[in-house]
């Protein structure tokens, strides 16, 4: 199985979600399951359907972030030395050459990507459309609305 790249920030994030989920979350349910049995008929209870069910999605999640962070590549991109090209995890300063908008987007996992906050993920068209690119560059990005020109004002690795 290949590995799949992942963000020192997004698997501490992943990590700490698996952690809430087995110390906090699984317990909680495994108590409401025990109430709901309490109160008898198994067949006309509400209560202990949906505490199963939760306690369904509280295991699968589990084992989803398990299976992720087992094949996770981890990347800190502050001990990142590309040469100023744009890889995986570098933090990289745009200016629409179309309207002179600046943006400012991280490359990161697809499990971190948003993109309210600048983070997008590798796989989108603009992330591989600006990977191996260096400074005063032109990423031709295609868009929903067409081709976008973006100019590579500056690479930096936090």
């Amino acid at each position: 199985m290949s590995t799949v790249p992942i963000t020192k920030r997004g698997a501490e994030k992943l990590k700490e979600e698996l952690h809430k989920l087995k110390t906090v979350e699984r317990p909680n349910v495994i108590a409401a399951i025990a109430e709901a049995r309490a109160q008898g008929d198994l067949s006309e209870n509400a209560e202990y359907d949906a505490a199963k069910d939760r306690q369904g999605f509280i295991e699968g999640r589990i084992q989803e972030i398990e299976g992720k962070l087992s094949v996770a590549q981890i990347i800190d991109p502050a001990s990142l030395d590309a040469g100023g090209r744009v890889v995986f995890g570098a933090t990289v300063a745009l200016e629409d050459e179309d309207t002179g908008d600046a943006v400012t987007y991280q490359i990161v996992g697809e499990d971190e990507a948003d993109l309210k906050l600048g983070l997008i993920n590798i796989s989108s068209p603009i992330a591989r459309a600006l990977i191996g690119k260096e400074e005063g560059d032109v990423a031709e990005v295609q868009a929903p609305g067409g081709v976008r020109h973006y100019e590579v004002v500056k690479v930096s690795y936090l």
